[in-house]
């Protein structure tokens, strides 16, 4: 590893950090320029230069290359600055004024995903100013819109200035965390990730007083639905990425934990000794890993308190796991729903599955073995969507790794998108030196 003083530069990362969390980028609205401001004012001090454009207003993406006169084979770091919203009287600490509290620092958009930000940051600031001779261009992409869809963030930049982000290689979210499996430090690298498809699901009845209840009521048939539907799982599936990750993850838990794990994959009882598995996390993750998932997350019917509807409908945050597809879904819904609906795709994209056995991922792997010594480090699916996504179709390989070291009382999944999202320090600090001597040794 290049010589570098990690006390100063920890200090000024974490400066960095709480400013960027105190920028309220809750989305929708989704105004991310004045944190998109920040980043190439601390850029530009270093002389790097950058590129913001604005997708829509305060949408506003930028890219900024450290070029070795390879452009093709670069390497992309890639962080959206958007955030979900935060219900800031269910929280300890105030969600955007990047607290520091018991060694944790305190903030929506901490693990999801602002400290990658950061990292990126610092990575491009270090290669500046050790003047390190790349063998490869390094590219940072702050990213505006993720948490809505990508519209206006990856997919925008990809659709009209893939040359600005050209390239190879991305690192970006959902992997490198500690997760502690069986007394055992495993480390998921993502490399495959869920295709989404959010749905509106409508049924339609007759309307009328609700003075006079009726059978062909639109709000019941709605309701019928939804209890068939959270009633009955839908369809197991059997695919590479997912299987590849539970003999992982059995293999370094060992035994006993190993034989519940490895039961997983067989079809008869698969699902029995889920329910059983210790851990309800690890349950609930392991689930949405072994089927197509429909979860309900938004209700609307009705105009006035005394008509009865003629339309009630419910949109669905559906997730497919790589195999399945948009027309095999509408119908395990319906098989399970029993009911007349008709579906309305608000947006879909396709399941992601990228290669493991690539340079940059033994790179990953060595660089964690040797950060982490002991630990296991496994090629994982993610339940949800990523950036990643949208660079696919560019023809970039993406990896989710965002590095954190966790201590075993924090349970990394209910950070995102939760109350109280916050991270370890130590942790962070840990995390940026790993993902620097990443992108160094793939780099340089």
């Amino acid at each position: 590893m290049v010589e570098v003083d990690w006390n100063a530069v920890e200090a000024e990362a974490l400066e960095h950090f709480q400013a960027l969390l105190r920028f309220d980028t809750t989305n929708p609205p989704g105004d991310v320029a004045p944190a998109t401001r920040y980043i190439a004012e601390i850029l530009g001090r270093e002389g790097i230069p950058s590129t913001v454009l604005e997708a829509a207003p305060g949408r506003t993406n930028l890219v900024a290359r450290l070029s070795a006169g390879n452009p093709f084979d670069a390497l992309m770091i890639s962080a959206h600055l958007d955030v979900v919203a935060a219900e800031a009287e269910r929280w300890a600490h105030p969600p955007f004024a990047g607290e520091i509290h018991d060694g944790y620092l305190w903030g929506r958009g901490a693990v999801d995903m602002k400290h990658m930000a950061v990292y990126g940051l610092m990575t491009l600031v270090l290669l500046r100013r050790l003047g390190v001779e790349l063998r490869r261009d390094v590219v940072l992409a702050a990213i505006a819109d993720e948490e809505a869809g990508m519209e206006y963030g990856s997919k925008w930049l990809a659709a009209n200035h893939p040359g600005l982000i050209a390239g190879r290689w991305c690192l970006s979210e959902v992997g490198g965390f500690t997760l502690h499996v069986g007394g055992q430090r495993v480390y998921p690298i993502q490399r495959a990730e869920k295709g989404i498809v959010w749905l509106k699901m409508t049924t339609t009845g007759t309307p009328g007083h609700g003075s006079m209840p009726h059978r062909d009521n639109a709000v019941v048939k709605l309701s019928r639905a939804l209890s068939r539907l959270a009633a009955r799982s839908l369809k197991r599936h059997r695919n590479l990425p997912v299987q590849g990750m539970i003999a992982a993850l059995a293999r370094a838990a060992g035994f006993p934990l190993s034989v519940p794990l490895r039961l997983l994959s067989v079809p008869l009882v698969g699902d029995w000794v889920l329910d059983r598995l210790p851990g309800s996390d690890l349950t609930q993750v392991l689930f949405a890993l072994l089927h197509d998932t429909a979860c309900p997350t938004g209700l609307a019917a009705g105009q006035k308190e005394n008509v009865i509807p003629s339309e009630a409908s419910v949109v669905l945050d559906c997730r497919i796991l790589p195999g399945s597809s948009l027309a095999e879904l509408q119908s395990e819904i319906r098989q399970a729903v029993r009911e007349d609906v008709k579906f309305e795709v608000i947006q879909a994209s396709d399941p992601v599955v990228h290669e493991d056995d690539t340079p940059l991922f033994h790179v990953i792997r060595q660089v964690l073995s040797e950060r982490d010594p002991g630990c296991h480090v496994v090629p994982s699916c993610s339940v949800g969507y990523t950036d990643g996504a949208s660079y696919r179709k560019i023809g970039y390989t993406t990896y989710g790794f965002a590095p954190i070291r966790l201590p075993d009382d924090l349970v990394f999944s209910q950070l995102y998108h939760g109350h109280d999202e916050r991270i370890p320090i130590e942790g962070f600090n840990w995390g940026l030196r790993t993902f620097f001597e990443v992108v160094h040794r793939f780099c340089a």
